[in-house]
């Protein structure tokens, strides 16, 4: 029988509206500039992201991956419905009072490629993160969690910035500037799993004390299109 949670549902709902509006935000690129150093190319989805791989590895840890799991289709179905809406909008007749028909096309236009690009690189970079982290765990015997956290956002990320950049972007923006592109995401996700890692730590333990739970996925069905739980 499934057991019942009392911050489950919170959780997953959190996480599907990171990704949403991490996906709008991610709209707009963003340039840094360092003088001399260079300059540093990303978007500005960067801000909000990271927070869904975070939720990831908390559902991971504390739930399991069958819960990460249906996380992750949650907020594919979410962002789906995102797109299609968004679309149907634009395509529909502006009324004769409605302005800002360009502006609207010139910002959600683009959206429905950068959810493409985002769910293709979301559901890649997730799986994997979830996968890894559970395995990790059964290896070390549910220890050394800092290495469990930083080691699955090491290599989930990694696959999310790549995917999503080369989708998004490609054609758009130059050869080195793609480069820049997919280090800088995937370098500043990483670290910004880094710094909030005490935070994660607190969340995860309190997780486990108050719910009751710290599952290990020992005889998990990892197939990400599985529907059990």
């Amino acid at each position: 029988m499934r057991k019942s949670f009392k911050y489950f549902d919170f959780i997953v709902a959190v996480f599907a509206a990171s990704l949403l509006i991490s996906n709008f935000a991610a709209t707009k690129l963003i340039e840094f500039n360092l003088g001399s150093l260079g300059h540093i190319v990303t978007d500005g989805g960067a801000i909000l992201f990271p927070v869904v791989y975070i939720l990831n590895d908390v559902l991971t840890e504390v739930y399991g991956y069958k819960y990460a799991r249906r996380a992750i289709w949650t907020g594919f179905v979410i962002m789906l419905l995102a797109v299609v809406c968004l679309t149907i909008v634009r395509y529909m007749p502006a009324s004769p009072d409605y302005h800002d028909q360009a502006a609207f096309e010139a910002v959600l236009g683009f959206f429905p490629r950068i959810v493409f690009a985002s769910l293709c690189a979301y559901l890649v970079g997730e799986f994997i993160n979830a996968y890894a982290l559970a395995k990790l765990k059964i290896k070390t015997k549910g220890k050394k969690l800092w290495l469990r956290l930083i080691g699955s956002t090491l290599i989930g990320e990694f696959f999310d910035s790549l995917v999503f950049c080369l989708v998004a972007f490609g054609g758009i923006i130059g050869a080195s500037d793609m480069v820049n592109y997919i280090l800088v995401g995937w370098l500043f996700k990483t670290g910004y799993e880094i710094v909030v890692l005490p935070i994660t730590y607190r969340v995860i333990n309190y997780l486990k004390r108050k719910e009751g739970v710290d599952a290990y996925d020992n005889k998990t069905d990892f197939t990400p299109l599985s529907t059990s739980i």
